[in-house]
């Protein structure tokens, strides 16, 4: 499932994306579930979890041209420089005011990469943000900067934030959360992926409150893949019970019931979606 040649112009490529590998085991063996049944196209990792150092060995044995792994950047959680760790809003309200230490955030992005590489063994296949810091200001032109200096060759891509059309939205409330994300850098990040050679999936779907259990979010999930158009990436934030405290534990459980149930695929059969490496994707962009 997910790496067939669709066999009718209405059916669209799409990217499934599992955020936060290895902040704890609960995350990582969902993953490992899912990539099992076919239905996660990419991981992203963040290193400084509690879990990465363990889930990296049995991540790097996963098929690198069915299950992309990339950086999760992280200044908001567990960044590997403790005192760096930020809120959100606070780090969005300084990355705006310029407020940033340009030297302390240049440290810890190649400090991310290098300990991807390093339990890796390679270069991440594309680069995206815990909670969508990658795209803020500084941030945004340091980490090309790092990905410009690191990986010449280019050949990795990188997450964007645009947001879908309304149909894809349940409600106002996610509709405008989606369009806050996207306007918090979306414009910006592809204007200097552009210019650097970097591709970019085409929008991001997934965006909502993390509540409504699992029903809500199957029906989510079915607005979502109605909308979807080739080259969407749509992230999502799976979990099983773990002994870690997380704020999403209750929406990680329920996520990953609804990707992992049978009917998934009826899902995608019935919405005319199908399931591809977004690498995979970019790249074929590039031959027409």
């Amino acid at each position: 499932m997910g790496h067939e040649t669709p066999q009718h112009s209405s059916w669209r490529h799409i990217s499934i994306c599992v955020d936060d590998f290895g902040l704890h085991e609960g995350i990582n063996e969902a993953v490992f579930a899912l990539t099992r049944q076919g239905r996660v196209q990419a991981v992203s990792a963040m290193v400084g979890g509690r879990a990465w150092e363990e889930g990296a060995r049995a991540l790097r044995i996963l098929d690198p041209r069915r299950v992309e792994v990339g950086l999760h950047l992280d200044l908001t959680e567990c960044p590997l420089q403790p005192a760096l760790r930020t809120p959100l809003g606070r780090l969005i309200a300084r990355a705006y005011l310029r407020r940033l230490d340009a030297a302390d955030l240049r440290t810890e992005i190649r400090a991310q990469l290098d300990a991807f590489e390093r339990a890796m063994g390679r270069a991440p296949a594309y680069v995206d943000g815990h909670q969508h810091v990658h795209q803020l200001p500084v941030v945004r032109t340091l980490l090309l900067q790092e990905l410009a200096r690191r990986y010449p060759a280019g050949g990795l891509w990188l997450r964007a934030t645009h947001s879908p059309q309304g149909a894809a939205h349940a409600d106002a409330r996610t509709g405008f959360k989606s369009h806050v994300i996207a306007f918090l850098g979306a414009r910006a990040l592809s204007a200097l992926a552009r210019r650097q050679g970097l591709r970019q999936n085409a929008r991001l779907l997934g965006v909502y409150d993390f509540t409504g259990g699992a029903q809500q979010y199957r029906a989510r999930l079915g607005r979502w893949l109605r909308a979807a158009r080739d080259g969407d990436l749509l992230m999502c934030h799976v979990g099983l019970p773990a002994q870690a405290p997380d704020v999403l534990a209750r929406a990680r459980q329920d996520e990953f019931a609804v990707i992992a149930a049978p009917d998934f695929e009826t899902l995608l059969q019935g919405t005319r979606v199908r399931l591809r490496p977004m690498g995979q994707m970019l790249c074929q962009q590039l031959l027409f």
